[in-house]
């Protein structure tokens, strides 16, 4: 029997649209089932530079150019510390570990032709790029939700189980696509789900009107920066994004049992950690919040299997890692990039199992692999990060990882030169540095994937 589509994709994010322009631009019958009705709010609203190549490849990038976003040109970090750290050897330290920022214009990116990135208003950017792989020749249908996938009755195929109003829906494809985000539908079907040890992390954020971003900058002309303000509490950080001219984005982060200790109640705890950061609280006081606080758990984990015979999982279907540097859009379109071209190739050759998706996998597995323990030794070294992204022995190494260039293959320089640094103070119970350490512990507790 002829299926009724080469491809079904679970989910319409930009993981799942993405994948979708790809395929039907390559001339695939491609249908995109999406549970919820666009335009909705996302978190995950920074971008970074590696994923300009795949918004030019899809046609999509004149789209976003024209959407009217506040472009992103650097990342910055600011802490409260006031202690005299010592520099340890270390250079270029201008606000010493208080204040660091880079700009995008520092490094030369492959197949990026521009200085800057976006921040993005998500409810929007998803749209266009769903709208976009609908104009591509996808079939997209929005509040569908897929309830399930058939692996056995067609050893040739798939069968799809979807809910559309008071109807379900059976159709066939030769395989499917998981980009359904952290619900991760085949990761719960397949039972393939392996929660992160490290990183249980917690997020409470809303967004503001009229806040004045330069009452944390430490320099002029950086304010539409993407800032990270440390909190002097362990492992527990703030985001600061630009979505519009006026209005800002702002989360806390900080482990999860501390939330529960809150006994739940969102906004005291939202207020009490952004205290103990007076300069923050005080310009926060001074703006209007435009939104109820919205919580967002479920923070990192893996899947023990990311492709099998008729299905591979990309963006977070795939795994979630602690979005500290904006990773989520960026694995989300990469992704799809990777797995697209093994599933055309597949569709070439007629064969659909697990082998033909092995690029995919391989080169998703190590680019992840390389994020995470970036993050890990982030969250370890804590407020002494700063000194790397400031030291010119290691910025543009530093830099090339913010922007998101993780899949050549390489182990990144700076990876290498924190990860021994970091060694060295954890062996040294003495070290000047020691006592400034974060508490998290990874990645050798890292979930496998």
């Amino acid at each position: 029997m002829t299926p009724d589509f080469d491809v079904v994709v679970i989910g319409g994010g930009p993981a799942g649209a993405t994948v979708a322009s790809y395929l039907a631009g390559a001339g695939l019958s491609v249908a995109v089932f999406e549970s919820e009705m666009f335009p909705r709010p996302h978190v995950g609203e920074s971008l970074v530079p590696a994923v300009t190549p795949v918004l030019h490849e899809i046609g999509a990038l004149e789209l976003v150019d024209a959407a009217g976003f506040v472009r992103k040109y650097g990342a910055a970090w600011t802490s409260a510390e006031s202690r005299d750290i010592p520099h340890n050897g270390f250079t270029g330290l201008d606000h010493d570990f208080r204040a660091a920022e880079v700009m995008f214009n520092e490094r030369d990116q492959p197949e990026v032709d521009r200085d800057f990135i976006y921040h993005v208003d998500r409810a929007k950017f998803d749209l266009i790029l769903l709208k976009h792989a609908e104009t591509r020749g996808a079939n997209v249908f929005t509040g569908a939700r897929v309830i399930g996938v058939d692996f056995d009755s067609d050893p040739s195929g798939v069968t799809v189980s979807t809910r559309l109003g008071p109807a379900q829906l059976e159709v066939t494809a030769r395989m499917v696509v998981d980009a359904s985000g952290r619900q991760g539908l085949l990761g719960r079907q397949l039972r393939l789900k392996v929660p992160d040890p490290v990183f249980d992390q917690y997020a409470i954020h809303t967004w503001f009107e009229d806040l004045d971003r330069t009452a944390m900058t430490h320099s002029d002309g950086k304010a539409d920066y993407i800032f990270i303000h440390f909190l002097p509490v362990s492992d527990s950080w703030v985001w600061q994004i630009p979505i519009t001219d006026t209005v800002t984005s702002i989360g806390v982060v900080t482990q999860k049992k501390r939330f529960a200790a809150s006994a739940g109640d969102r906004e005291a705890f939202f207020w009490d950690f952004v205290s103990s950061r007076p300069d923050l609280s005080d310009a926060l006081k001074k703006a209007k919040r435009l939104r109820p606080f919205k919580a967002e758990g479920d923070y990192s984990y893996a899947m023990s299997q990311i492709c099998g015979d008729r299905f591979v999982l990309i963006g977070d279907a795939a795994r979630f890692v602690d979005p500290i540097f904006s990773s989520g859009v960026s694995v989300a379109l990469n992704s799809a990039r990777l797995a697209a071209k093994d599933i055309v190739e597949a569709h070439r050759v007629g064969d659909f199992s697990k082998a033909r998706f092995g690029i995919f996998e391989g080169k998703l597995r190590r680019a992840v692999k390389n994020w995470y323990e970036f993050i890990s030794i982030y969250y370890r070294l804590n407020i002494l990060f700063t000194a790397f992204v400031q030291d010119p022995r290691y910025r543009i190494d530093v830099l090339k990882m913010l922007q998101g260039d993780f899949y050549d293959g390489e182990e990144p320089a700076a990876l290498v030169a924190m990860r021994g640094v970091l060694k060295t103070i954890e062996n040294d119970p003495s070290h000047l540095w020691h006592p400034y350490l974060g508490t998290l512990r990874a990645p050798s507790a890292a979930p496998g994937f």
